[in-house]
């Protein structure tokens, strides 16, 4: 999760994780891991970023499957408890407690994985967050996003709806697929649905 530096006072995302007060998380794996790898997009080797990643099944899975993972949170919590993880399976990937916002790798990713992240921040970062996707991500790379849908006002989660969507990652910088988006309820947040979106960076 990322900072909320909105006139409110911040969320202090490690406390919540430290409370287990974390209703957005699945407790199990994303049924869209599988949709994404029946659709060849998990390729083993290349290299995926999951900013935001809490306490995440994803990251672990993603290992699994031969990819070369970097994972970062703000809650140095949740960055723990996926270092315990990955200790207990022998595998690595690097794993940080930081601002995801702001991380800039040596070598951009082919693949980052959105889940949960777009959503937990304020909208007026939005466009911090699409500028940095598209340096994180070598052109031709993909951002796997599941973009959660919410017609009430405020959050977080704030809703991203498509059309904002559209406006946020425009096709000049991103390609959209053509048809409807697969839709993944969410178990925690009422059934709500996350939207899954490949877009291929330009």
């Amino acid at each position: 999760m990322s900072a909320d530096p909105s006139p409110n006072p911040p969320l202090d995302w490690d406390a919540r994780f430290r409370a287990d007060d974390t209703p957005w998380e699945r407790k199990r794996l994303h049924p869209a891991f599988t949709h994404w790898q029946a659709l060849g997009l998990l390729e083993a080797g290349k290299s995926i970023y999951v900013p935001g990643c809490g306490r995440g099944e994803e990251p672990l899975a993603l290992a699994k499957a031969g990819l070369n993972v970097t994972a970062i949170d703000l809650s140095r919590t949740a960055i723990d408890w996926q270092k315990a993880r990955f200790a207990q399976s022998g595998l690595t990937a690097h794993l940080e407690a930081g601002d995801a916002l702001a991380y800039r790798p040596e070598t951009p990713f082919d693949l980052y994985w959105e889940q949960t992240f777009l959503c937990a921040i304020p909208p007026k970062l939005r466009e911090t967050y699409e500028a940095g996707a598209y340096a994180q991500i070598r052109p031709g790379g993909v951002l796997l996003a599941l973009f959660m849908q919410k017609e009430e006002m405020g959050g977080p989660p704030y809703g991203c709806g498509l059309p904002a969507m559209r406006a946020l990652f425009p096709d000049t910088r991103w390609q959209w697929p053509d048809g409807e988006p697969t839709a993944f309820p969410h178990p925690g947040l009422n059934a709500k649905e996350e939207l899954a979106v490949p877009l291929v960076r330009r």
